[in-house]
């Protein structure tokens, strides 16, 4: 089967690419898989990394406000779609599929205008405007929520099959993950944390303050943290000021590529709450305190985090509620001193778990793809 993915600009629309081209190579090792994305998304340091060949689109929004660029993005509309043939007229796919951004668009135009199948996966709870514009043009539109299926006024076949997951996520024990990372056996608690591909300028500061005023004062406390691309200097200054460098047991990188590895050796995740992280938190069973990125459409981040929240699963922290550092240190210490509480959380999240995700897409993948 010849695959061409197509998605990009954060690691929320990457990582679900990745995980579906995992599970066509799973299924028909033989597949050739190939991803269309920006040059600006960070799909151009997790594509190459998985091994994938990266074709670019150029393509971006429109912005809400009145701004020159809106121009160029209106050439970009007409001319997007003319690349994204060129490149699927030499790849030849079997089928397109995309996991949202606005490269997704053109390529998934173009594949529908030129008769191959096409599908897009949708993780959050409420469709991007990608997906919105791509409804009546593609053929199936697999979705993570049951309310986003229930929404969408689409021509496509709409089909609820959860969201792809990396195939580790999950299959580690704690104790064997911890070992695998070289965590010493002293450290009761091990604490990940992390705001998105991209960073969270807020979510880093008070995970700076935390680590300052809490873990790296606790012998028995690990803490990983990932700032983030876009902040990644601040989080460096800021972490020498605070002399966090030099401390043991307080790991900081830009990015954490082992996080299945990493979340099952964790007992407390803090992390925003787009559809893919409370994904990968649930298949990992783990207790988390969430923070909701404020800055998305239709606030869909703490519509997510409700859900999981009202059920026990998560504990709910609203951004404004972290810039004090106050509620956030009393939060982890309060998860920190209550195993049963952490216990019962995550047995609660494992709910929103859907191990079969996998399958249920590959089936989809297969439907479109007879005969070819």
């Amino acid at each position: 089967m010849r695959v061409l993915m197509t998605g990009g600009g954060t690691g929320g629309h990457v990582n679900p690419a990745l995980a579906i081209a995992e599970i066509i190579k799973t299924n028909q090792p033989d597949s050739e898989i190939a991803f269309i994305g920006t040059e600006r998304g960070i799909e151009n340091r997790l594509v190459p990394r998985a091994g994938y060949k990266l074709y670019h689109v150029n393509i971006q929004g429109i912005r809400r406000s009145l701004s020159p660029s809106n121009i160029k993005t209106a050439y970009l509309v007409l001319t997007a779609p003319k690349k994204a043939k060129r490149i699927i007229e030499e790849f030849r796919p079997d089928i397109v599929i995309g996991t949202g951004g606005y490269v997704c668009w053109p390529a998934l135009k173009a594949a529908a205008q030129m008769g191959i199948p096409t599908a897009v996966h949708e993780s959050n709870a409420i469709a991007g405007v990608a997906v919105k514009q791509l409804k009546d043009k593609v053929d199936v539109i697999m979705t993570n929520f049951e309310s986003t299926a229930k929404a969408l006024d689409a021509k496509a076949k709409v089909v609820r099959v959860g969201n792809p997951m990396n195939g580790e996520f999950g299959l580690y024990e704690r104790e064997e993950a911890r070992k695998k990372l070289g965590i010493p056996e002293h450290i009761k608690t091990v604490i990940v944390s992390f705001g998105g591909s991209l960073g969270a300028k807020k979510l880093n500061e008070a995970v700076l303050e935390l680590m300052r005023k809490f873990s790296s004062q606790r012998d028995d406390v690990m803490h990983f943290h990932a700032s983030g691309k876009a902040d990644s200097e601040n989080v460096k200054q800021m972490s020498a000021q605070y002399g966090l460098d030099k401390k043991e047991n307080i790991s900081i990188s830009e990015y954490i590529y082992d996080m299945p590895c990493l979340m099952a050796a964790a007992d407390i995740v803090i992390c925003r709450a787009g559809a893919m992280t409370l994904s990968e938190v649930a298949m990992s069973r783990r207790a988390a305190i969430i923070i909701p990125s404020p800055n998305v459409t239709d606030n869909h981040q703490y519509k997510n985090a409700k859900v999981l929240s009202d059920a026990g699963a998560a504990a709910l922290l609203q951004e404004s509620e972290i810039e004090g550092t106050e509620k956030l240190i009393e939060k982890v210490s309060e998860l920190v001193a209550a195993d049963a509480l952490r216990e019962k959380m995550s047995r609660r999240v494992a709910d929103f778990a859907e191990p079969e995700a996998g399958r249920l897409i590959y089936r989809e993948i297969c439907e479109l793809t007879a005969g070819k």
